[in-house]
């Protein structure tokens, strides 16, 4: 997709990050939380095992998972961020990450933030999809990466591997929630997927339970199909993005079991759907299912990234990204996405030599 091409100020799966800021010394985590009270309050709960929130008021159930020794929430779950401004996904000052979450059990709330112990990392969540939710805390956190098969081919990917040993690939079993702002994202400036994504869910999601005064739950698999031609255009959304997001919509069940395939039947599952092709279907496995081989091909920007940072060379294609990679294919399952977005984590891109690609907004037509 054209305009993303800061691979360290954007948020897309393809080496983005988010910046948490640290909580102070002073005030804990679960401190900080509007619905915590002292610690005093709190009773210790075992590790994995759900427990009602602080106030009956919000309702929320918490889960303290002891395995997150060295992951950076950010940097985890900053590829579920479309943009700045996404009203599913907000950060707080307390270094919490609050996520709004169409899950199969209906709406929910996820907050995520490190806990009390230095190996533990809190979740807590509202509405319906709390259970789902969860359960699923691990997994959102890359409990289900397999990081030590990795092996570094390049000295820029051994240095950005030892500067980011918190980097793990998150899994959310998902494939509509990430699917659907992949699809926006075709063929257009970041800026204007942001924008429709934004507009979209906020005029046809709703409010994410929970405390989070402007948290949004994207809409469901009906109202997507349900959205009229007109709103699509005044999102700046055209004809062949839409009827994708349309037909995907119509087969949500379909779609959502290409969360339990292994990555050539999930791709072949979602590239079935006319308007979903290999750079859709990666960049959504990338998400939903976790899959460290998923390399993004057809990007505008990505070869070009990937040649300059390993060899110099900026007009590199698809063909010699995929040369380049071709060590970290036979590694286990395959380790080519996780090697990109390393290599962009490393930040050595080439030169900007030309103007921005052209903003066409045609909502305001």
């Amino acid at each position: 997709m054209a305009g993303r091409f800061d691979p360290l100020t954007r948020t897309a799966i393809r080496g983005g990050r988010t910046h948490l800021p640290e909580p102070p010394d002073a005030v804990r985590p679960a401190e900080a939380h509007p619905a915590a009270p002292a610690a005093a309050e709190a009773p210790a709960a075992a590790e994995g095992t759900p427990r009602p929130a602080h106030t009956a008021r919000d309702q929320g159930r918490e889960r303290v998972w002891g395995d997150g020794a060295g992951l950076d929430i950010g940097l985890i779950l900053g590829p579920l961020r479309r943009g700045p401004g996404d009203p599913t996904f907000r950060t707080a000052p307390d270094g919490a990450v609050w996520l709004g979450i169409r899950t199969p059990a209906g709406p929910a709330t996820l907050r995520v933030a490190k806990a009390t112990g230095a190996d533990q990392v809190s979740g807590t969540a509202w509405g319906p999809g709390t259970e789902w939710v969860l359960d699923r805390l691990p997994a959102f956190l890359g409990a289900e990466d397999d990081a030590t098969a990795f092996v570094p081919r390049h000295r820029l990917v051994h240095l950005s591997r030892r500067r980011r040993p918190g980097l793990r690939l998150t899994r959310t079993g998902l494939v509509l929630q990430v699917l659907i702002p992949t699809v926006l994202e075709q063929k257009v400036t970041a800026d204007e997927a942001y924008r429709a994504w934004r507009r979209l869910v906020r005029q046809y999601g709703e409010r994410a339970p929970g405390p989070h005064p402007d948290l949004y739950v994207m809409p469901d698999a009906r109202t997507w199909a349900l959205i009229p031609s007109w709103d699509w255009h005044k999102a700046g959304v055209d004809a062949k993005r839409s009827a994708t997001i349309v037909r995907a919509a119509r087969v949500a069940p379909r779609m959502e079991e290409a969360a339990a395939m292994d990555l050539p039947a999930a791709a072949a599952r979602l590239e079935a759907v006319p308007g979903i092709g290999p750079w859709t279907s990666a960049e959504t496995l990338q998400r939903s299912n976790g899959a460290a081989d998923a390399v993004t091909t057809g990007d505008l920007h990505l070869p070009g990234i990937i040649g300059y940072s390993l060899t110099g060379d900026r007009d590199a294609d698809d063909a010699v990204m995929l040369d380049l990679l071709a060590p970290y294919a036979d590694q286990g399952t395959g380790q080519r996405h996780r090697a990109a977005r390393l290599i962009l984590l490393g930040g050595r891109t080439p030169p900007r030599r030309a103007p921005r690609m052209y903003r066409n907004d045609i909502g305001l037509i």
